[in-house]
């Protein structure tokens, strides 16, 4: 690769036109959905300058390249890099289509697909805001569109900041990097290499090799051995967030660690006991007496024999979170501090505010030990009572699991509370699944799953967790998201809310709804529609079989029951209060609010009944509200708030 063509381009020298860039055949299609799009502009906006500070540049990554002639014009065909690409042509489109807002440079897209045209031609309707209804699209795309337009808005408002300020950072100040490959590259033969490469040092990694390092100023070689033999145990266990913990260790130490003959238990005090009860297990000799670099600590070479090759089922479960974003959550629950989730910033958090701020070896050997042993409790407990994705019998669903030991070191998994193998009867088990999944599609970004501290946060530090507890602390924590942040007229940080709930009820301490809130445009968080529907569910689910059935899945479009532009044959409603008050929304998924968007009620309906996206709008469409018209929509309206102040005043900080 020749270096000397390297060149940094901002996002506006990327995509003024002056170069063109093509997506061959051999990439797959574009896939980037509501959560990389979030964490795109989320990144984005949290290196934008604070206060007095300077603009700083930030780096977006690379774009790997091969220079080829196309009909007589020198086009990039993209090798790697061809998500972002999109989606910045796609989110600079819906920049230059906002009201009032153009931009000169930007006249023309300067990206296309090679043997897709369909996606050529979607990407061009994108740029012009016009989607002729006899053409079809790359659904890809045009979700992704749609969705940049939200999640920009609702950005921006969350942050308190102007389209301008953002915009003119992400054209000037976001930068990356155009990596050109030689001319007599064997590109499929590359391309292939590029996605089976070895990863480059994961930052969890890192921050594993930092950690072991402070176990070198122990003075006795065998408790020094036992430490860093324990640490290095742990964190390999707890790593693997798609396992449940146990797998992460032999049959013998899953015994000592989760309880003998249980494997469904933990009952130590600290890294110190654990360490006493594993004794036996963790004196092994170095591999070598040598010192070893970062790069060997990781792969495991001062651990020789600690582990002995496990007998694992398959993958069958998917986590929520990746582990460098749990590694913060555990570090909130340690500290109890207000810790970024940003998993960027994992590093700096960890050393640079955390281990290198203490001035002794035996400060930095504590910090080490608590925090092995508060993240192995941690993901004993994450595993137990938080969500998963299950994947079974050809289809997947959500589950909440533990692990159960049967006689001769057998398992399974089992519901965590109710019935073991029960999936139908609304028991504790599938309320407290319901509220976590009802938490995690509302909100899929990993970096604002506060939801996510709150509840590992409290599992922590129980004495004894029972049902019962534990649905009623997280009924409270949605309302107090909901009340305190998204619909109050003075919204609460999530900080204080999880961990200083008794701070924010002050002495003229008043919740009142700020009904603008649910208006639409003004709706900032998705959490709003999907708990109305948990209410409903939770209300209506005993006597009625398909709400009953009912399941959270990713939904991320808003949607006017009556339309805001009806088709021809279909009068337009002039009440526009009325048109876009919460009575009249629904939460549904990008890709049928894009079909059915226009059409009339009544033509919905028929489409929308064979499976329910949401609860509120399952009510919506009952057969006994004979149209759905401006009567229609404010009794639901005025059913639905009604619905949200009963659950106020029952509120408990």
């Amino acid at each position: 690769m020749d270096n000397n063509n390297i060149i940094e381009f901002s996002i506006e020298e990327l995509l003024n036109g002056d170069s063109l860039y093509v997506i061959p055949p051999y990439q797959r299609n574009y896939a980037w959905g509501e959560e990389q799009i979030t964490q795109l502009i989320q990144d984005i906006i949290d290196y934008l300058p604070k206060g007095n500070s300077s603009k700083v540049n930030y780096y977006i990554g690379t774009l790997i390249v091969y220079e080829r002639e196309q009909n007589s014009t020198i086009v990039y065909e993209t090798i790697d890099g061809q998500q972002r690409l999109t989606t910045l042509s796609i989110l600079t489109s819906v920049i230059q289509n906002k009201k009032n807002y153009k931009l000169k440079w930007f006249n023309k897209l300067n990206l296309a697909f090679d043997s897709r045209k369909n996606s050529t031609q979607t990407l061009q309707a994108v740029f012009e805001d016009h989607f002729p209804t006899s053409k079809e699209y790359n659904t890809g795309i045009k979700d992704a569109y749609e969705l940049a337009e939200t999640i920009l808005t609702n950005k921006l408002e969350e942050h308190k900041i102007s389209l301008d300020t953002f915009a003119k950072f992400l054209f000037n100040n976001v930068k990356i990097l155009r990596v050109p490959v030689p001319h007599d590259t064997n590109l499929n033969h590359y391309f292939e290499i590029m996605n089976s490469r070895g990863e480059q040092l994961e930052k969890h990694e890192v921050l594993k090799a930092k950690l072991l390092g402070v176990f070198n100023s122990i003075s006795d070689e065998v408790e020094k051995l036992k430490c860093t033999n324990l640490f290095h145990l742990i964190w390999e266990a707890c790593s693997n967030m798609e396992k449940y913990v146990q797998y992460g260790f032999i049959i013998d130490q899953r015994h000592i660690v989760f309880g003998h003959n249980d494997w469904n238990s933990f009952e130590h005090k600290n890294f110190d006991d654990l360490k006493q009860k594993l004794d036996g297990q963790l004196s092994f000799a170095l591999e070598s007496d040598e010192q070893l670099s970062i790069d060997e600590i990781i792969e495991g070479k001062t651990f020789k024999s600690l582990y002995q090759e496990i007998d694992e089922s398959p993958d069958r479960f998917t986590s929520v979170i990746n582990f460098q974003n749990f590694l913060l959550h555990v570090l909130r629950v340690q500290t109890r501090e207000d810790i970024p989730l940003d998993d960027k910033r994992l590093l700096s958090v960890f050393l640079d505010q955390k281990l290198n701020v203490l001035q002794s070896d035996e400060d930095k050997i504590s910090f080490a030990k608590t925090f092995a042993f508060t993240l192995l409790k941690s993901k004993f407990l994450f595993d137990k009572y938080i969500i998963k994705r299950e994947f079974i019998g050809g289809a997947d669903k959500w589950s909440l699991k533990r692990l159960k030991w049967y006689d001769k070191n057998k398992v399974s998994y089992v519901n965590t509370f109710g019935l073991e193998n029960n999936d139908q009867e609304l028991d504790d088990n599938k309320k407290t699944l319901m509220i976590l999944a009802m938490f995690h599609i509302s909100i899929p970004t990993m970096v604002y799953k506060h939801w996510l501290s709150a509840s590992m946060y409290y599992l922590f530090y129980q004495d004894e967790i029972t049902a019962t507890k534990y649905i009623e602390y997280l009924e409270e924590t949605v309302k107090s998201f909901v009340f305190n942040r998204f619909l109050s007229k003075n919204p609460k940080e999530y900080y204080p809310m999880i961990f200083e709930p008794e701070n924010i009820k002050t002495p003229d301490w008043d919740i009142e709804i700020d009904e603008e809130k649910l208006t639409f445009g003004k709706i900032t968080n998705n959490l709003l529609f999907n708990y109305v529907d948990f209410l409903l569910w939770k209300k209506l689910a005993p006597n009625d079989a398909k709400i009953k059935s009912y399941d959270f899945s990713p939904r991320s479009s808003v949607e006017h029951y009556y339309p805001q532009t009806p088709m021809d044959g279909f009068p337009k409603m002039e009440d526009i209060e009325t048109l876009n008050s919460f009575g009249n929304l629904c939460l549904i998924s990008h890709s049928k609010n894009s079909r059915l968007s226009n059409f009339s009620p009544s033509n919905k309906k028929e489409f929308y009944l064979k499976s329910i996206d949401s609860v509120k709008q399952y009510l919506m469409m009952d057969n006994s509200i004979p149209e759905w018209n401006e009567d229609a929509i404010k009794k639901h309206n005025s059913d639905m708030i009604d619905l949200l102040k009963i659950e106020l005043t029952q509120i408990k900080l």
